[in-house]
């Protein structure tokens, strides 16, 4: 009888373990650990290789390393390249720091939002949209459709959360397939 409490223990050990490091997507390839923050899995991921030159070139690594909570909407790769010719390379330039500095801060939300949360809001809304600031100061709004939350700038712009709920010691990260831009 020891023996089967035992091993019950330890069976109820593996299964909790592992629920925990399923809760959390791959993202770009790598895995996504809730007990690092938001920059040390960002670095892992192959498809978020130009988001993490950005926030390096603005000088955001301290800040997305803090105790947060942040909610992160981290565009891909190819959102970025699908920006007009040349974007990428000039607002990489030290010149136009503070212009990438908007641009990333954007994408940012003080607090801790899951797309549970995200999605309960919209419903609770009048014109189905829940509206919040981003760190920057600009206004961004989610929209269900279809069952696939969007995130939209200000300028309409909607951006498609691919990823959902990549949980980080301070914050959230949903993945998504475009780039938010302020006015």
């Amino acid at each position: 009888m020891k023996t089967l409490s035992k091993l019950s223990a330890a069976a109820a050990a593996v299964l909790m373990s592992t629920a925990v490091f399923a809760a959390n997507p791959n993202v770009g390839g790598a895995a996504m650990f809730e007990n690092k923050n938001i920059v040390e899995n960002a670095v892992n991921s192959a498809d978020h290789t130009t988001l993490v030159a950005a926030v390096k070139a603005a000088g955001l690594v301290d800040t997305l390393q803090s105790d947060g909570p942040f909610t992160v909407f981290a565009p891909v790769n190819l959102a970025f390249e699908a920006l007009p010719a040349g974007t990428v390379d000039m607002l990489l330039q030290p010149e136009n720091k503070a212009t990438l500095t908007k641009v990333l801060t954007a994408h940012v939300v003080a607090g801790n939002w899951s797309a549970a949360d995200i999605i309960r809001e919209t419903k609770a809304s009048k014109d189905g949209f829940y509206h919040f600031e981003a760190v920057s100061g600009d206004a961004l709004s989610a929209q269900v459709r279809g069952g696939q939350v969007y995130i939209y700038d200000e300028s309409g712009n909607a951006s498609m959360v691919t990823i959902a709920d990549v949980n980080q010691s301070n914050g959230v990260i949903h993945v998504v397939d475009k780039v938010l831009l302020p006015k």
